[in-house]
């Protein structure tokens, strides 16, 4: 399956006394993700914005496994698993670069909408994004 990789340093403002990632950082390292995985394909999101697309969250999960700590270098696999309807759905997994163990898992889900806020057909409003993204999850590129 179509993967793209990030990368992010842990800054110490984003710890906590311990040390220790604090776990709503990993949210915005899989927003980091998402950035990521569409300028792999070409597009930005400021390209969809621009088009009339916006992606708002709908639903979002973490699991976390290991804890990240101040200065590991990680890695954010960022994947599609889902695209259906007005929905798209993203899966991520935050990898400590140095040793490749995965810190966390976790999804979100996204909707197709227009500026306001209403949902949009994106394979109609955007085919050929549609099609970029409906081959990377079927091909498993």
């Amino acid at each position: 399956m179509y993967k793209s990789e990030a990368f992010v340093r842990v800054r110490y403002e984003e710890t906590d006394q311990m040390g220790v990632g604090y776990n709503g950082n990993y949210f915005t390292w899989f927003e980091v993700g998402r950035n990521e995985f569409f300028r792999s394909l070409g597009y930005t999101y400021k390209d969809l914005e621009i088009s009339g697309v916006i992606l708002p969250v709908i639903e979002a999960n973490c699991k976390y496994i290991h804890a990240a700590k101040y200065d590991d270098e990680l890695g954010i696999e960022t994947r599609i698993t889902m695209l259906k309807g007005v929905r798209l759905k993203f899966e991520y997994n935050v990898i400590r670069k140095a040793d490749r163990v995965i810190l966390a898992k976790g999804f979100t889900i996204h909707a197709f909408v227009s500026r306001d806020l209403k949902p949009l057909n994106f394979k109609k409003a955007n085919p050929e994004i549609w099609n970029l993204l409906n081959d990377k999850l079927e091909k498993g590129e």
